[in-house]
């Protein structure tokens, strides 16, 4: 645990060189200037200074997009067809911090799907569509899904979508949830997609706030062998919102049909077969590059929920540039990222990232264990080749809890597969030990939000990998300068503990804005510390400058006087050989202001008992970070709360431990796991 050495922290010294990148079957990349050497990874043991840094173009190209970001993304902005080139690539006198590629105009579904038609990809794989709980599995080809997404904007527009209006998709991981997404941004209309099966209530904020002209729903979503119903879901936050669609458009699954309202409600295939029938298509309508592609609302919002707003041009240019350069991952090749199209992993690397790059992306409808077990993810990625899968650790912790021995892997074949990437919460050394371990490939950590839409601090596997450090994401991606300061925004040394932010501006991609709240957007995120992007995450850069994730600063707790990390406190409870999960809040003590209280999961098969493992886990907090921390308190619970996205819900946990009023969160996966967190600490005297 770093303890506050006064040290200034080392800073790297820009200068200009020539970008690299490859230059692939007529998608042409940014930056081609010589041909990139991907090391070969099987075989090697990966871990901590195991990769070379001297194979690595990271830092010069990183200082070039420091020293000439517009230099940098200019260049990186040729992978992109633009109908007008930029008149800026980047005007600091436009919106809140500055636009970039002003002037420009472009269309995203033309680069994503368009273009790979016209240059030949017509027949390549674009979407697997990959199901286990309905028991399908479907490819869809870009030339197929070129006359899909050309058909639906065609019915969108005729139901009076046009350009700058807002079309709200409240769909699972089905094809047409993607259908949706690209057949909006064919027409320059804004989607914002609301996560399947959201509660009724934060749906009608969300329509209030976007007030869309359509609305795009399935009757049903498939979560294990439940079954949730959309529609009246919908139907109801209709109801309760001040703003009514002029109409919804409804995919009926056979798994739960839904009942439809006359005059607002059309039936999806019936559209369908009826604008086939009458050979109606729509084409690419040319937007700016500035202009909104999507809103997407932060998870758990209520109120006046904040929409984060993407904008084209920057995002595309930057997701293009990510998907080889940070990814690795080639033109052609199968990419895999496990989320949700409701959340910003779903929304940049399942849906626009890997289309953008002419690469084949999997739609996955299915969970890490129980779809059939734990072995599912190993199954999906032999079956379809996977190069490079991107999940969030909670995912392999789950795993791990199932098959501690990954004996389940024996059964598939994984030599197409060269990368897992995780991404979401924090990456808990023990889980990512586990995972080289067993998939012998690099499992390289990294660090974004929402709000950026792609990595801040990562690894880039395509400019050849860095020494990986068990606990660190490792270092900024290029464009974004990443500081540590303290509450008066100076700039703290290396190993000490401050808040993260980002020196304006953001680099492409990253949000612009909030939608329609630009007071807000500076309020939250610009005035704290001015001239920067406060990330709201707390941690430090080591002698090194890799950059530690230990939390949001919200999870920084006070106790007796000490600034201490739940997130060091959960290193050490992973590293119990008998721990599968675990999560640790902060809890109000009348003496010591905080106390900590650590929640274990235990692996299966784990015979010691709990009140056992509990004290060993003290003790393993005194030893490893000192009586400092002041942990006492261990509490073994049968699993954690998490959002559908795989969040652990600390702050809920945390109002049921201090006896707070809480509310049900919105995102939760099972509402059920809070009443058995408070039963757990109201049998340890902790809550009533």
């Amino acid at each position: 645990m770093p303890q506050g050495m006064a040290i200034e922290a080392r800073r790297i010294a820009p200068r200009q060189i020539a970008h690299v990148s490859l230059n692939t079957e007529g998608a042409p990349l940014a930056m081609a200037r010589r041909p990139l050497t991907i090391a070969a990874t099987r075989g090697k043991r990966w871990g901590e200074g195991a990769m070379d840094a001297r194979t690595s173009n990271y830092l010069e190209i990183y200082r070039r997009s420091l020293a000439d970001p517009e230099g940098f993304w200019g260049e990186a902005a040729t992978a992109i067809d633009w109908y007008e080139p930029a008149k800026k690539v980047f005007d600091p006198a436009a919106g809140v911090y500055g636009h970039w590629f002003t002037g420009a105009t472009c269309n995203t579904c033309f680069n994503a799907i368009d273009r790979h038609v016209l240059r030949g990809r017509g027949e390549q794989a674009a979407i697997i569509h990959d199901s286990p709980v309905t028991g399908t599995c479907a490819t869809i080809t870009y030339g197929e899904l070129h006359r899909e997404v050309k058909t639906l904007a065609a019915i969108l527009r005729d139901l009076g979508v046009r350009k700058g209006d807002r079309v709200i998709i409240y769909m699972p991981m089905v094809p047409e949830a993607l259908f949706a997404m690209y057949a909006c941004a064919r027409l320059g209309a804004i989607h914002s997609v609301v996560f399947g099966g959201f509660a009724a209530k934060e749906l009608a904020t969300r329509i209030d706030d976007a007030k869309p002209t359509v609305i795009l729903a399935a009757s049903c979503g498939v979560e294990g062998a439940r079954i949730v119903a959309y529609k009246p879901l919908l139907d109801e936050a209709i109801r309760l919102a001040r703003t009514k669609p002029q109409a919804c458009v409804i995919l009926q699954r056979k798994q739960a049909e839904a009942a439809m309202a006359g005059g607002r409600d059309h039936d999806w295939a019936s559209l369908r077969a009826q604008a086939i029938a009458a050979g109606k298509s729509a084409d690419c309508v040319p937007v700016l590059a500035t202009d909104p592609l999507y809103i997407l609302y932060t998870s758990g919002t209520t109120g006046i929920p904040k929409g984060v707003v993407r904008d084209n041009g920057g995002h595309m240019v930057a997701l293009v540039w990510s998907m080889h350069n940070h990814y690795g991952v080639r033109p052609g090749e199968v990419y895999w990222a496990a989320s949700d199209v409701g959340w910003v992993v779903g929304h940049s690397y399942i849906v626009y990232a890997p289309l953008l790059h002419g690469a084949t992306t999997i739609l996955y409808e299915g969970k890490p264990v129980g779809t059939p077990d734990a072995g599912a993810f190993w199954r999906v990625i032999a079956q379809h080749k996977c190069v490079a899968m991107f999940t969030a650790p909670t995912a392999f912790r789950a795993i791990k809890k199932e098959d501690p021995q990954a004996k389940l892997l024996a059964q598939y074949d994984m030599a197409h597969f060269r990368t897992l990437f995780l991404a979401g919460e924090r990456a808990d050394p023990d889980t990512v030990k586990w995972a080289e371990r067993h998939l012998k490939v690099p499992v390289i950590d990294h660090w974004w939000q929402t709000e950026t839409g792609w990595a801040i601090v990562g690894n880039p596997v395509g400019l050849g990998p860095l020494p990986v450090k068990h606990g660190s994401p490792t270092l900024p991606m290029p464009g974004y300068d990443v500081r540590i300061v303290d509450e008066a925004n100076k700039e703290l040394g290396a190993n000490t503990m401050g808040s993260i932010v980002i020196k304006l501006p953001l680099p492409p991609s990253c949000l612009p804005t909030l939608w329609q709240q630009d007071e807000r957007f500076r309020d939250g995120y610009l005035a704290e510390f001015p001239g920067f992007f406060k990330t709201a995450d707390a941690g430090y850069k080591d002698d090194d400058g890799y950059v530690y994730i230990m939390g949001r600063t919200d999870d920084i707790i006070n106790v007796a006087g000490h600034r201490l990390s739940t997130g060091g406190m959960e290193e050490v409870l992973a590293s119990h050989p008998d721990v599968a999960e675990c999560a640790v809040v902060g809890m109000n003590d009348a003496l010591k202001g905080e106390a900590p209280c650590g929640f274990i999961v235990l692996k299966s098969g784990v015979t010691k008992p709990a009140a056992e493992i509990e004290k060993e886990i003290v003790a393993l907090v005194r030893e490893k970070i000192g009586p400092v921390a002041a942990f006492k308190l261990a509490v073994t619970v049968a699993r954690l709360p998490k959002t559908r996205s795989g969040k652990i819900l600390r702050g809920t946990m945390k109002k049921i431990a201090d006896n707070e009023p809480w509310t049900m969160p919105a995102t939760i996966d099972d509402p059920a796991i809070l009443a058995e967190i408070g039963a757990a600490l109201k049998a340890r005297g902790i809550c009533t």
